[in-house]
């Protein structure tokens, strides 16, 4: 069955004095049916935040249009751009007075396959209609207290230190990382990127309602109305990538 791809972008500064979330969307420039997703949420005083994030979405264009399928597998080029983003970030520590940190979740369109890897606590859902097919797990302390089964979903929502990182880019520690990876897409696959600026508001089934259920481009309004709704005057950045996959002549 054909499949037709529906994409959206968006970002919001949310209640901050500025917007240190980055996020695009970067078609192969030669390789049709290839595509990458990247979203960063950046840490670190006025404008270094910012400055990390940006570094990661440059790494991400660089070695994605430098990517050679046929000798170099999809977890080899996303282990690099978080890498290579991870030592730029912290070269710039040498040449400002900033302390820049940065999240980072890649995901790489292939025909017929979907490969991702994360580090932080940006997150990527995997979708199949309204059943969450997977969740990324963050690389934070309540992250890390799900894993051991000590916290469940509900109690990590509202956990006092929900937002401390144990693993980020640009930190001492070389960042950890997390992969995933599907194959083969159906229609009704949907994938989700977003910063805790809006994942924070929403339980998993929500977010897989909302995406399923309406275009790409809808969708992302809905979700940033709501989240901005929901922060009642405290909301983080907020930045997300949505990638749904319907029937060729039949979309949403």
């Amino acid at each position: 069955m054909p499949l037709t791809v529906e994409t959206c972008v968006a970002r919001h500064v949310g209640d901050r004095a500025e917007q240190q979330d980055k996020v695009t969307l970067l078609p192969h420039p030669t390789r049709p049916g290839m595509m990458m997703a990247v979203l960063a949420d950046g840490m670190g005083g006025h404008s270094g935040g910012s400055m990390a994030a940006e570094q990661v979405l440059l790494k991400a264009r660089q070695n994605f249009e430098a990517f050679k399928p046929t000798t170099e597998t999809p977890r080899h080029l996303l282990e690099s751009i978080v890498n290579e983003a991870h030592v730029v970030i912290r070269l710039t520590r040498f040449t400002t007075e900033k302390d820049p940190h940065s999240t980072a979740v890649v995901l790489l369109l292939q025909p017929d396959r979907v490969d991702w890897v994360h580090c932080g606590d940006s997150r990527i859902y995997h979708f199949r209609g309204e059943t969450v097919l997977s969740r990324s797990l963050d690389h934070s302390v309540v992250g890390e207290l799900q894993r051991r089964g000590r916290l469940d979903a509900a109690a990590a929502m509202t956990h006092p230190q929900r937002n401390v990182l144990l693993s980020c880019l640009g930190s001492d520690r070389e960042p950890q990382m997390s992969f995933g990876e599907t194959s083969p897409l159906t229609a009704g696959d949907s994938f989700l990127l977003c910063s805790d600026g809006l994942w924070a508001y929403f339980p998993e089934q929500e977010l897989a309602r909302i995406v399923s259920s309406m275009p790409a481009r809808h969708a992302a309004s809905v979700l940033v109305k709501e989240a901005r709704e929901r922060a009642a005057g405290g909301g983080d950045n907020i930045s997300l990538a949505i990638i749904r996959f319907v029937e060729a002549g039949k979309q949403s």
